[in-house]
């Protein structure tokens, strides 16, 4: 089973270092996912309402701008299938949906008082989301936004569902 992270990682790491857009998700963490969401099966093709190595659903895909497989168009009517059932395609998707919904905002309004009238100035704060509460943004956030969605990551993940992830992590983290 973690050989086949291994292999997995290994490809992610080429493929992002060949990709300029900036990583959120530690390689680690993005076998991780990868390996609890389906054992990092890459022709697990769909079941049911995802697909591909990561578990992915057409509106995570949607969400995130429908990015197509490389040289491909994200007009195609398959370009979702190809994208989620492509490795690199897949793993990218992933790592804009963290780099999406790993952001909270925070709005603070400030009044400004001048001689001629008051102004407000909302100000705009990004923090990183922090779904278990622990006041660390790590892997253990990342896999409840991937695994729950950003409006339900501060739920728990299912015991088997955490059990997997923490032995993956726990085997990677020790090399």
């Amino acid at each position: 089973m973690f050989p086949r992270v291994l292999w997995i990682a290994v490809t992610i790491i080429v493929l992002f270092c060949v990709h300029t857009y900036a990583q959120l998700v530690s390689l680690v963490c993005l076998g991780c996912l990868c390996e609890v969401s389906t054992g990092c099966n890459i022709t697990i093709g769909c079941n049911n309402m995802v697909c591909g190595p990561f578990s992915i659903t057409k509106y995570y895909w949607e969400d995130v701008g429908k990015p197509p497989p490389m040289g491909e168009s994200s007009s195609d009517d398959d370009a979702f299938h190809k994208c989620v059932n492509d490795l690199y395609c897949a793993g990218y998707t992933v790592q804009a949906y963290m780099a999406k919904h790993s952001k909270v905002k925070s709005i603070f309004r400030f009044r400004c008082i001048t001689y001629y009238m008051n102004l407000c100035i909302t100000l705009m704060l990004a923090q990183l989301k922090d779904c278990n509460g622990d006041e660390v943004i790590d892997c253990d956030d990342y896999v409840r936004l991937h695994r729950l969605g950003s409006a339900g990551c501060n739920n728990s993940l299912s015991s088997d569902y955490e059990n997997k992830y923490k032995l993956c992590l726990q085997t990677f983290e020790r090399k």
